[in-house]
């Protein structure tokens, strides 16, 4: 099978590519404002969802390739932490995980031409260890923040010196689930070649 990742994420890129499959980048552009009503733990999967159902074309599918669309989401005290976008906001979200576990879920759908997006949520718990007004600023200075849901990159050095325990998969952390993924991908049958 052929691999289409709806994703920019070069995290996620990254991830995919080490699977083996053949794959190719597609730009999908969706509305990512969530409901209140949507539960924290459910957000990841609804966008992964929405990006599945209204971002790419279904009959441009071809036979032998699936659609993979992800979103991550940080969640602390029952509320999510999307990408900051000040260094104020930055701060704040590490200030906030530090000395403390929160969790994060990445929902992942997958599409076929003959199927319809099938879904599942992956959940990790991490552990922060408390963290100094000068560690959160040197990750601040020396990383990009602004692109990673609560703050942080696990595969950083504030995920290096910070994370004291994770429970779950670490590849969830960074943004795909790839144990999760690959027997999801395992199930979907793909029509025989002629």
């Amino acid at each position: 099978m052929r691999l289409l990742l709806a994703s920019q994420s070069p995290r996620r890129q990254e991830l995919l590519a080490k699977l083996g499959f053949p794959m190719e980048i597609v730009r999908i552009s969706v509305d990512e404002h969530v409901s209140p009503e949507v539960p924290a733990d459910r957000v990841a999967e609804h966008l992964a969802r929405r990006k599945a159902l209204t971002g790419y074309p279904v009959a441009h599918l071809a036979d032998d390739e699936v659609l993979v669309t992800a979103d991550t989401v940080v969640v602390l005290d029952g509320r999510v932490l999307g990408k900051p976008a000040t260094r104020e906001e930055a701060s704040a979200m590490l200030h906030s995980l530090s000395g403390r576990c929160h969790e994060v879920y990445t929902g992942v759908g997958l599409t076929t031409r003959r199927e319809s997006c099938r879904s599942f949520t992956e959940r990790t718990i991490v552990h922060f260890r408390p963290l100094t007004d000068r560690e959160i600023n040197y990750y601040i200075d020396h990383y990009r923040p602004y692109d990673k849901a609560g703050a942080y990159g696990i595969q950083e050095w504030i995920g290096m010196v910070g994370i004291s325990a994770i429970e779950g998969c670490y590849y969830n952390v960074m943004g795909l689930p790839l144990a999760r993924l690959f027997a999801a991908l395992k199930e979907i049958e793909m029509p025989p070649t002629t």
